[in-house]
């Protein structure tokens, strides 16, 4: 009797860990702590103000992904599953407090990775057609409302925190701008 207890009792973790585990990422629409298949990578500053460089990363091979980690950058166009996407740093304003810069005309940095089935993406603006009241983290200026892939296939242009993980783009969290 008593081992019939303690197996039932370790059933019912198991099974609470797990519906635990999945409710998780819609629970957490508040915060970006998404438990995700792919390792934590050392993000860059958001508003940082140079380009991030990938020095195993060799342009002279045509466009293909960048090496495993987190790029702020900007998806400039999608076709099919592949996004292509570009560095992108800030520029302190004279006028406003600034605004991001890809890198100069004829400037050959741009990457081109499949897009994940199960991307994690995080809007700063919300999830419906037209942009929303922001759905950010305020401290960061991070997007932190998680939508579906779709959402992130018919948007381009955003500046964002682009993951690459194993040659495809794992996740993308929006930057916040005015």
């Amino acid at each position: 009797m008593r081992g019939l207890l303690v197996a039932g009792a370790a059933a019912a973790v198991v099974l609470s860990s797990g519906v635990a585990a999945h409710a998780a990422p819609a629970a957490a629409g508040a915060s970006s702590g998404y438990a995700a298949a792919f390792p934590k990578f050392k993000a860059p500053k958001p508003f940082g103000t140079s380009f991030q460089a990938d020095p195993k990363h060799d342009f002279t091979k045509g466009i293909h992904s960048r090496h495993d980690g987190i790029l702020r950058g900007r998806i400039t166009e999608i076709r099919g599953d592949v996004a292509e996407y570009e560095p992108i740093k800030w520029k302190k304003g004279t006028e406003t407090e600034g605004y991001f810069v890809s890198p100069p005309e004829g400037d050959a940095m741009a990457y081109a990775s499949p897009v994940a089935k199960d991307v994690v993406y995080l809007s700063a603006v919300g999830c419906a057609k037209s942009e929303g009241a922001m759905t950010i983290n305020r401290s960061t200026g991070l997007g932190n409302k998680r939508c579906p892939r779709s959402v992130l296939m018919k948007r381009d242009g955003k500046p964002a925190l682009i993951t690459v993980y194993k040659g495809k783009i794992v996740q993308v969290q929006e930057i916040w701008t005015p």
